[in-house]
């Protein structure tokens, strides 16, 4: 039986690691773990990040999406801005990456003030990666060959997370697509391929949204 409830907080599943670890949490747990608490926090706390600045509304440029300011001085919009996201998994660990969609095309470069824009200003350097879990790559391999609970549990939760957040932007912006494995492919394909994982080849491979 489960040591945890069904779905368990990072608290929970920190508190059982260092249960089972006598108290000494390895340093690649604990740097995915701290990752994951900055990820809570991005909404929660107010944490500044990519991912609140495209959430903002008084980002967006309201004409190509037929905006205007209600009553109580809110932002709506006719047309939802469109994204295209991906996951991407490289030596750093994981990222969300997203790119706004303009006539129809991916859009991976900056936009200062385009009339046909969805953003006032669209700067892919400090824009494109919406958020990081560090070293989840080198991780979920570890949880694979040697991890218990709570690495296993970590990684689920990594994988909701991820996928709660995915579903508040698409309250706000339409996903065009979502490129890449998500966590639990990922995580499926270490399995499939025994641990070896680490190829360009599988990491940049999309599947589907």
């Amino acid at each position: 039986m489960s040591s945890l409830a069904k779905n368990p907080n990072l608290k929970e599943i920190n508190a059982l690691k260092k249960k089972l670890n006598w108290g000494d949490v390895p340093t690649i747990y604990h740097l995915v773990s701290s990752s994951l608490s900055e990820l809570d926090g991005i909404l929660s706390h107010g944490f500044d990040s990519a991912y609140k600045t495209i959430l903002d509304r008084n980002t967006w440029n309201l004409s190509p999406l037929s905006g205007y300011r209600d009553s109580l001085g809110n932002i709506q919009v006719k047309v939802k801005p469109k994204l295209i996201l991906r996951h991407d998994y490289n030596e750093v660990g994981y990222e969300l990456l997203c790119y706004p969609v303009v006539d129809g095309e991916r859009i991976n470069h900056a936009l200062i003030r385009e009339h046909n824009s969805p953003f006032q200003i669209w700067l892919p350097e400090s824009m494109r990666m919406l958020f990081r879990i560090n070293n989840l790559v080198a991780f979920s391999i570890f949880t694979y060959q040697n991890g218990d609970e709570a690495d296993l549990a970590l990684v689920k939760y990594a994988y909701y997370r991820v996928e709660k957040l995915i579903k508040i932007l698409s309250e706000s912006f339409e996903i065009i697509e979502v490129e890449g494995y998500n966590i639990a492919k990922f995580y499926q394909e270490i399995d499939r391929r025994n641990g070896n994982i680490l190829s360009s080849e599988l990491i940049q491979e999309p599947s589907e949204s």
